[in-house]
């Protein structure tokens, strides 16, 4: 939510979980991105924390830098084409790049996850891509987490390894229901999607999204996964079993 500090404005984000259900990849990942990511990346910067606690659940506020420019869109799942400023896109390939060559220890997505749910949303084994690089990731990357004209990128909760190409093919997942806009994010990030890791990364979010529509989280977007999915690996249809 937006604020104003004794000084100037700012934006505050509140977390809470319970003491005994903290994950700690996702509740350090902003202050690790503070101190970890150059300041290349185009993001808010974060300025200061503070935790408290009671006996059942764990609290922390976190002070941003403000950002005036809007995300591109207000939901992960788009329906309409985004009007995007030229070079928005140039500004998009050079953040992915740069969080690529990041040093961290991090682990956005388990790959003892991907083991179960690949051979159960998709029908085929996460071992047939064992030798496929992972390279760090923002995690989250979609349209509600991108700021324009000017670009920022927003929500670093989850940053760390991933397969590489694997924002991109977030950014692909969730555009499908907008053809044109998946057809944009196809032609700008075509570095990154049409090499054998980045259809491995368009397995891997295309499972993660159906295991999320299966607990009701976009259901909307279940069908042109599947059949995503399904043109990948060039069968005329994927298991269902993980239908929303």
């Amino acid at each position: 939510m937006p604020v104003v500090t004794l000084s100037r404005p700012a934006w505050l984000r509140v977390a809470s979980a319970p003491t005994d259900q903290i994950a700690d990849t996702y509740w350090n990942g902003a202050i690790e991105a503070q101190d970890s990511l150059p300041p290349s990346i185009p993001r808010p910067q974060l300025w200061r924390w503070h935790d408290w606690s009671d006996p059942t659940w764990a609290y922390r506020s976190e002070l941003y830098e403000y950002v005036a420019d809007s995300t591109v869109a207000a939901p992960a799942v788009i329906t309409a084409p985004p009007n995007l400023p030229a070079g928005w896109w140039r500004g998009v390939r050079a953040a992915l790049e740069v969080i690529a060559a990041i040093r961290t220890t991090r682990v956005t997505i388990q790959p003892g996850f991907l083991a179960w749910a690949m051979p159960h949303y998709l029908g085929v084994p996460a071992s047939d891509y064992a030798t496929l690089p992972w390279t760090p990731a923002h995690g989250d990357f979609h349209f509600a987490n991108l700021c324009a004209p000017n670009l920022r990128i927003l929500d670093w909760e989850g940053w760390g390894h991933a397969p590489a190409g694997y924002d991109a093919a977030m950014l692909h997942s969730y555009s499908l229901l907008t053809p044109e806009t998946a057809d944009e994010v196809e032609r700008e990030m075509a570095h990154l999607l049409t090499t054998p890791a980045g259809r491995y990364s368009e397995l891997v979010v295309i499972t993660e999204l159906l295991h999320a529509a299966k607990q009701g989280t976009n259901p909307e977007i279940a069908a042109p996964l599947r059949r995503r999915a399904a043109s990948i690996l060039g069968r005329p249809t994927v298991a269902a079993r993980g239908s929303g």
